[in-house]
């Protein structure tokens, strides 16, 4: 799985906030989301384990970009219990192409751009992502995978497999 992060915060990192925490399954598509008060180590852990308590497989292992909530000691410790942890090339902030595509959706669309900086949300927040969001995108909402990508002179033409939900 490849798990991310992603602000709550406005158009202000400062202070405290609420941080979303993603993991999406490179071969199903499988996501799961998670809230967590600001992204110390020990919010990150705990709702990453709450997560792979709920999924409907084995997770083998993580991929996760550079931030700091993951390439710390206390992450770094729960990782190696997993059969295999890697991480993005560092400076390349955008590496995990498949959690990042599903912040629109997992995250702006549900919680839009705004602040969430009431630390008594986050319960809330995960009781929501935890059974109606999750049930909902991984159950009822197809989505299309890409089988091939086709290069025409400069120009590429996708090929997509037939949409289905990540359970399916």
């Amino acid at each position: 799985m490849e798990v991310d992060t992603v602000a709550h915060c406005g158009k202000s990192i400062s202070g405290d906030f609420v941080w979303r925490l993603t993991t999406t399954d490179i071969l199903s598509g499988w996501t799961e989301c998670r809230a967590t008060w600001n992204k110390g180590s020990a919010g990150v852990i705990e709702q990453i384990k709450h997560i792979e308590s709920h999924l409907p497989f084995i997770l083998k292992g993580c991929d996760c970009d550079n931030g700091s909530e993951f390439l710390n000691y206390h992450p770094l410790r729960y990782f190696t219990e997993h059969p295999q942890f890697t991480r993005s090339r560092p400076y390349k902030k955008n590496d995990n192409v498949h959690v990042e595509q599903k912040n629109w959706i997992h995250v702006r669309h549900l919680f839009s751009y705004d602040r969430i900086d009431n630390p008594k949300l986050v319960q809330t927040m995960n009781d929501l992502y935890a059974n109606e969001w999750s049930l909902l995108q991984n159950h009822f909402i197809p989505t299309m995978k890409l089988k091939e990508k086709i290069r025409h002179g400069g120009h590429y033409r996708q090929i997509h497999e037939k949409p289905q939900t990540p359970y399916a």
